[in-house]
């Protein structure tokens, strides 16, 4: 059986296809928030050493970087000033590389230009600094 040309199916519509559902059924990107809690209290390991921050939506993000005046201020001098940043939309905490040198990994990956969520047990590198998501906690 023979199908007419405008309904075969080529292989750069199926990898289209693809690549959809993949970017569908992946972790949810900034824009794309679900709605929740304003305000989080977040607990993270940055090599090995506990810090809490509290994150707000509506509020200037949160900073990683070697910059003094960073929230997460580091000293590796693989890191930018502003290297990333921490923020929180729709009741989820996203991280976004801020135009770094080396990037921002989450997990393994490089992140691209978009913030991505962040759960419990990610871990973030940034430079030669590895922060790990232990907690998120909503506040009333």
């Amino acid at each position: 059986m023979t199908f007419p040309a405008q309904m075969r199916i080529g292989s750069l519509e199926i990898l289209a296809g693809l690549a959809v559902f993949g970017a569908i059924v992946g972790r949810h990107r900034f824009a794309a928030a679900p709605s929740g809690p304003e305000n989080m209290i977040v607990q993270l390991s940055v090599d090995g050493r506990a810090l809490e921050l509290e994150v707000s939506e509506g509020r200037a993000p949160r900073v990683i970087g070697r910059s003094p005046e960073a929230d997460v201020a580091l000293d590796d001098p693989e890191t930018s000033r502003r290297h990333a940043a921490l923020q929180a939309a729709g009741g989820a905490l996203y991280v976004t590389d801020l135009g770094s040198r080396n990037g921002t990994f989450l997990n393994g990956k490089r992140l691209a230009d978009e913030g991505i969520e962040l759960k419990v047990g990610d871990h973030v590198d940034v430079g030669n600094t590895r922060i790990e998501v232990l907690e998120v906690q909503a506040l009333p």
